[in-house]
C-alpha cells in the first residue's frame, strides 16, 4: 500500500477575477508532454508518526522552492488518486511568484535499462490558474479540491 502524501495549495484573491490556485506540473521524462490532468498540489510522501501539516510546509518548500506564506491554515481534507495513493491537503491565502519556483531534484534510470542516472526536478514549473481552470489541469482525484478551497474560502463556484 502506498505511503500517504500530503500537500499545501496556494490560494491568493485577484479582485473581480475571485480566487487563483497556484499548482505544479511534475518534472521528469514521463509528464514532459503531459498538460491537462497531469498537473498537482505540491505534495510528498511522509512517515508514520509525522503530522500531516508538517510534511506539507515541507514539501511546499522542497517543490516550489520558498516556503509557504504564513497564515491559517485550512484543512482541506483526504483524496484517493487512481493509483491508490492517499494525499492529505491543507490550503493557505498568500501569493509568490510561480515562474520563480525552483524544486528540488530526484535521480532515475533514464533511458530506462540504460544504467545511466539522471537528474529531474520533481516540478518543472508553477502557475496560478482560476478554478475553472485548476480543475481541468489537476489530476483527476485532486481537482475536488478546487470545489472544497471555494467552500471553505466563501467563494462562489465560478466555471
Amino acid at each position: 500500500m502506498p505511503r500517504p502524501s500530503a500537500g499545501l495549495l496556494l490560494y491568493r484573491r485577484q479582485g473581480e477575477e475571485g480566487l487563483e490556485l497556484l499548482l505544479a506540473h511534475p518534472g521528469g521524462p514521463f509528464f514532459h508532454s503531459r498538460d491537462l490532468g497531469a498537473w498537482t498540489v505540491p505534495k510528498g510522501e511522509y512517515e508514520e508518526g509525522e503530522e500531516p501539516l508538517a510534511a506539507a510546509e515541507r514539501e511546499f518548500t522542497e517543490e516550489i522552492g520558498s516556503p509557504a506564506p504564513a497564515g491559517p491554515r485550512l484543512d482541506l481534507g483526504e483524496v484517493r488518486q487512481a493509483s491508490g495513493k492517499r494525499v492529505r491537503v491543507f490550503a493557505v491565502e498568500g501569493d509568490l511568484d510561480a515562474e520563480a519556483a525552483a524544486s528540488n531534484l530526484f535521480e532515475m534510470e533514464w533511458p530506462p535499462g540504460s544504467g545511466r542516472l539522471e537528474h529531474f526536478p520533481e516540478v518543472d514549473r508553477a502557475a496560478w490558474f482560476p478554478p475553472g481552470e485548476a480543475r481541468r489541469r489537476l489530476n483527476a482525484a485532486q481537482s475536488v479540491l478546487v470545489d472544497r478551497l471555494l467552500a471553505q474560502a466563501g467563494e462562489e463556484r465560478p466555471g
